[in-house]
């Protein structure tokens, strides 16, 4: 789904950008067949894989772009670690109805239509990737899964972005983020389901950079005031 946004988005800003597939995602290793993620998964991979994944290639106090369940793993790395900032897009915070009932339909469009010929352009191990999230999800401990208390000791800026018509959670998603951290700039993207990047990929690219060049000049700002 991402295609040529992450790209676009680093040209846009001329940055560079590191892209990578999570654990059982992509060409990153499958994950067994018989592993189940647990509720925590999430946590897990922003607490340490994350932050084994920075040291090693050197990233520090990195900008997190993320989306779905990457986006909620790119704010819970940012409530332990440095980070400039985050681009939150199709956040989680919490289990929705709505949530559960896609994921049904997601699981049975893979067991029966044409979901797992789909991916296999994608991931190196399509039931990995499938799975891994889905069985997750979909597993009675995860309807208590919670991260609203969490994001509060965020320091860096956010931006939350969602589509109008997001099959996979309701915007109280990225409005749970603003009531947590009041200066989250938010922005709902009408006719736009659950990726806004592949749905309206121009509008997140001209958002983004409208956010990301303000706190450049910001950052300016307080450079020249503490020098002067």
């Amino acid at each position: 789904m991402w295609k040529d946004f992450p790209r676009d988005f680093c040209a846009e800003h001329a940055l560079a950008g590191f892209v990578f597939s999570r654990y059982g995602y992509g060409g990153s290793t499958p994950k067994p067949h018989d592993e189940r993620w647990p509720p925590s998964f999430m946590h897990e991979q922003a607490s340490e894989m994350l932050p084994a994944l920075f040291a090693a290639v050197g990233i520090e106090r990195p900008w997190l772009f993320g989306h779905s369940d990457g986006a909620s793993i790119a704010l819970l790395y940012a409530a332990r670690h440095a980070a400039a900032g985050v681009v939150a897009v199709a956040p989680h915070l919490f289990v929705e109805d709505l949530s559960i009932t896609s994921i049904e339909k997601a699981h049975e469009a893979y067991a029966e239509g044409d979901l797992r010929a789909r991916l296999t352009r994608h991931h190196a191990d399509p039931d990995s990737a499938f799975r891994g999230w889905n069985d997750a999800w979909l597993s009675p401990a995860f309807r208590s899964w919670n991260i609203e208390a969490e994001i509060a000791t965020i320091a860096c800026p956010v931006f939350a972005v969602q589509g109008e018509n997001d099959e996979y959670g309701t915007l109280e998603q990225i409005r749970a983020i603003a009531r947590r951290l009041p200066k989250t700039r938010l922005l709902i993207i009408p006719e736009c389901g659950h990726s806004p990047h592949r749905d309206q990929p121009q509008a997140v690219l001209a958002a983004a950079k409208e956010f990301v060049a303000g706190l450049a000049i910001d950052a300016r700002h307080a450079i020249g005031s503490r020098t002067t």
